[in-house]
């Protein structure tokens, strides 16, 4: 996919599409609680964030000649990108499809939304299964589309589940599903 950008400020890894893309023809999976995150953030740049950038601007503007004007020229960019930010957010919101991890028909078996602990050679670990926009790392919070929940999908306690990581190849035993 080839992008056309026209400022030197814009780089493909400004663009939210690229860094967070849904496979091909799957749904945008989100828990209650993503969703809720996402819808407030949208909330924050449509009603506050947003119409303060455009009083300044606006004020900046006045001020007379715009092209040495700071003011002026990075409220417009700070505007540019929260506009991104907001389309963005209406997609993956208008796609979402919102999972409540409590309500899973089989509480045994890893889903969408479950917290797992699992063992491997560097020891226990906990990650819960979420949506491609909540996920985050360092928080446990993995992508349902990475090869690690890609691996636990379906899995039980006590099975083994072996999966090609960035690192290599992995195996790791599953020590408790749970959904919180």
């Amino acid at each position: 996919m080839s992008k056309a950008f026209t400022k030197e400020t814009d780089t493909e890894e400004d663009d939210p599409e690229s860094v967070s893309a849904l496979p091909a023809g799957s749904k945008n999976y989100m828990t209650l609680a993503g969703y809720g995150r996402l819808r407030a953030e949208l909330d924050e740049l449509v009603r506050s964030e947003r119409p303060r950038i455009v009083e300044t601007v606006a004020w900046a503007a006045s001020n007379g000649d715009r092209s040495e004007n700071g003011d002026y020229i990075y409220g417009k960019k700070r505007l540019r990108e929260i506009d991104r930010r907001i389309r963005f957010l209406i997609k993956r919101l208008e796609s979402a499809t919102v999972v409540n991890p409590r309500e899973q028909q089989n509480p045994e078996q890893v889903f969408f939304g479950a917290t797992v602990n699992y063992e491997d050679e560097d020891g226990p670990h906990t990650v819960q299964i979420v949506g491609v926009n909540e996920a985050n790392a360092s928080d446990g919070r993995i992508s349902w589309i990475s090869p690690l929940a890609r691996a636990l999908l379906k899995a039980r306690e006590g099975d083994t589940v072996r999966f090609q990581s960035p690192a290599g190849p992995r195996e790791i035993e599953v020590t408790e599903v749970r959904y919180e």
